[in-house]
């Protein structure tokens, strides 16, 4: 949002404004609301308002969040590690997706498998919990594809460990819950040209004004569009999204919203499968950073739409009901070329083509309702939260596979993409299968004294899936009830102790090199640790040590052709974090967290070692105090080494690195804003990941420059 201060707001009918209100309001549907606009009088201002500092507001720092509890707590208040990433953090370092988002968070790796498809790992253990605005949306199927864009989200909350009370399942990593922009009281707009290397062009505009007189309906449009070429060969992205949200007030107590997001991704020369790691003598390999496995004709695309409608009603008595009904859309069509095989390091032969063509349809349809307000016990008050929730996906899916699977590759195909496009009518197969998970959950937070507060609660799951999945039945029903306990000690008016322990269940959709889905992954996390308030709340320190155990969690085992198959492995995790956010003095803003981790399998040995670790996350800015329209800024990730075994006595390594990226903005006046970003200053070499037995390399240095306009 635009930085304004002491600044008359224009009304929705100001001239130079008509245009971007009249075009918001036929978008969202609302030309009446328009209308009434170009009717109001000319000279028809709102009161004057004042925004300080909205460009760093809040800054690096959360005052509050009911991300782990569904009961809106300060962060001292959570007995469970919570970090935030805020508007002004993304803005700052251009984390314009989620990708660089949990890259820059505390305790977080981004396993880039290929170029289009991610994992994301904390605690040593997969993320699969997502929400939207506290909502759970059960990552069912296993990753993410596409990039989802980040400019329709205020802030992104993630918490770490097991969230028994609000998730729908329980999972020692992490739980990622993105808050949506929501219409604000007064008109303001923004516009951001970026141009970036490899000739990558980036526009986005937001808007958000009232549509009515009256203020008691408003609307917010969000638009992306984004194209440009890659340091990978062949490689070219474009994506264009759009977000829509209108906030209706129905009476003093009941506010209505409704919104939808789309979002669409084309990708050409992506890859499936990544690199060999290895040549058959047991030597790494080592290829240009630009090397892509994808042929000429290789795409793949994704599209995404998400309706949503939210009711919130105040009950009264500080009691309120939230419910909201959503519902997703995933479709996904793709040509494929994967790499197989150990090339010889002398004559390069040794690999062989997979080529195949991929669609997908992933529907979603979700359901939450729930209650939460305060009540009096023993002279005191708690707080209590408690509701239920229901989510079916539907995933149907169909693999053509192109003749000539097997042939082998030479010199002029291998990685040049001159692989010629074959017919993908060799044979079909897919997946045709849904699952129901139905979720009560309740959370009360006790005051037992005036410094000690104990949150507790449950969290009960059942998950039913049908259906066939390339030939393996997915009939399968679950059923777990968790429970949550936490206690909060403030030993001092700034600093509080913490711990917090639940069990784990989540359902998982990984296969065995059967085709048949592995086990629900079941075990218990705990963690304790400290919260503190420094510099009177303008920044907070915290630490926690944890504990992890899950049984049967799905490791991938081997690729067999363009598919991997899991085996399911038993791996404690035990670790520590250190985090400090906010504005650490006049002008400067900092987040930085350290995490130290060990996971271990059932007989004490090292599991897990494509995970690092220790974990460095730090991003810094600094209004310079003599030139106060200009603000520097870096950060900084280091991770330590990983390996992945191979086969027995073959072991890829990649090296402990550190990746620095520089930034400066200039506000050139009240209205424009120009922003430079450098990225891997140092043009580190380093592979993305090895969470799977091929990998490929990372971006080198590069640079962008952003023009930035607001009202």
């Amino acid at each position: 949002m635009p930085r304004r201060i002491n600044t008359s707001v224009p009304s929705p009918s100001h001239p130079r404004l008509r245009p971007l209100v009249l075009a918001l309001s036929l978008a969202l549907g609302h030309a009446g609301a328009a209308s009434a606009a170009d009717e109001a009088p000319e000279a028809a201002v709102l009161p004057v308002i004042t925004i300080t500092g909205a460009n760093d507001q809040n800054g690096y720092q959360a005052r509050d969040s009911d991300s782990a509890s569904k009961l809106s707590l300060t962060l001292r208040e959570t007995p469970q590690s919570v970090s935030v990433v805020t508007r002004a953090r993304m803005d700052d370092f251009r984390l314009d997706n989620v990708n660089d988002v949990l890259a820059n968070t505390t305790g977080v790796t981004v396993e880039k498998v290929e170029t289009d498809r991610t994992y994301y790992v904390a605690r040593g253990f997969d993320i699969i919990n997502f929400q939207v605005d506290g909502v759970g949306m059960p990552l069912v199927f296993g990753n993410m594809m596409g990039n989802l864009d980040t400019a329709l989200f205020d802030r992104v909350d993630i918490v770490r460990g097991a969230n028994g009370l609000a998730a729908s399942t329980g999972n020692p990593s992490a739980t990622v819950n993105f808050i949506r922009k929501r219409p604000g009281p007064a008109l303001a707009a923004s516009a951001g040209l970026t141009l970036s290397s490899w000739e990558t062009r980036r526009l986005d505009a937001d808007v958000s004004s009232p549509l009515n007189a009256s203020g008691s309906v408003k609307g917010r449009m969000v638009v992306v569009s984004q194209q440009g070429d890659s340091y990978l060969d062949r490689y070219a992205t474009k994506k264009n999204v759009v977000y829509g949200i209108v906030e209706a007030k129905l009476g003093s107590d009941t506010l209505l919203s409704i919104g939808h997001a789309w979002q669409d991704n084309k990708s050409s020369g992506g890859m499936w499968g990544a690199l060999p790691l290895y040549y058959t003598d047991g030597s790494p390999t080592n290829y240009p950073a630009g090397t892509n496995t994808s042929a000429d004709w290789s795409h793949w695309d994704n599209k995404t739409n998400g309706s949503f409608a939210e009711l919130n009603h105040q009950l009264g008595q500080g009691w309120a009901l939230k419910s909201t009904l959503g519902h997703n859309k995933e479709a996904s069509r793709s040509k494929l070329f994967y790499v197989s095989g150990t090339p010889d390091k002398a004559t390069g032969e040794g690999l062989f083509s997979y080529p195949s063509a991929y669609r997908s349809d992933h529907s979603q349809t979700l359901f939450d309702i729930g209650a939460s307000g305060q009540f009096n016990l023993a002279g005191r008050q708690h707080d209590l939260a408690f509701g239920a929730s229901w989510s079916r996906s539907r995933l149907n899916d169909l693999s053509g596979y192109g003749r000539g699977i097997g042939t082998p590759l030479t010199a002029a195909t291998d990685f040049t993409g001159g692989y010629p496009q074959p017919e993908f009518d060799d044979r079909f197969d897919g997946s045709s299968y849904e699952e129901v998970r139905k979720t009560v959950y309740a959370a009360a937070r006790f005051a037992l004294a005036d410094k000690v507060k104990l949150l507790t609660g449950f969290n009960s799951t059942k998950a039913d899936s049908t259906g066939l999945s390339y030939g393996s039945s997915k009939q399968k029903s679950a059923s777990k009830t968790s429970p949550y306990v936490g206690l909060v000690y403030d030993v001092a008016p700034q600093v509080s102790l913490y711990t917090s322990y639940t069990e784990i269940f989540s359902p998982q959709s990984e296969q065995d090199i059967n085709g048949v889905a592995l086990d629900p992954i079941m075990g218990s996390s705990a963690e304790a640790g400290f919260k503190s308030d420094l510099l009177g709340g303008k920044a907070s320190f915290s630490g926690a040590i944890f504990r992890a155990r899950q049984n049967n969690t799905a490791e991938q085992a081997d690729m067999n052709g363009g598919k991997a198959y899991y085996r399911g492995i038993h791996a404690e995790s035990t670790g520590a974090e250190l985090e400090v956010t906010g504005e650490l003095a006049k002008g400067w803003l900092a987040s930085a967290g350290f995490t130290r981790l060990k996971v271990e399998d059932s007989q004490g040995k090292a599991a897990k070692t494509y995970v690092p670790r220790r974990l460095l996350r730090m991003s810094t800015t600094y209004r310079l105090p003599a030139v106060p329209q200009l603000k520097v800024g870096a950060n900084l990730n280091w991770q330590s080494d990983i390996e992945r075994e191979q086969a027995p006595g073959i072991v890829t390594r990649q090296d402990s690195y550190a990746v620095l990226g520089l930034m400066a903005r200039y506000e050139i006046n009240r209205n424009m804003t120009l922003a430079v970003n450098l990225n891997n200053v140092t043009d580190k070499k380093y592979l993305t990941s090895l969470y799977w037995s091929q990998a490929y390399y990372a971006a080198p240095r590069s640079a962008s420059a952003t023009l930035t306009w607001t009202y």
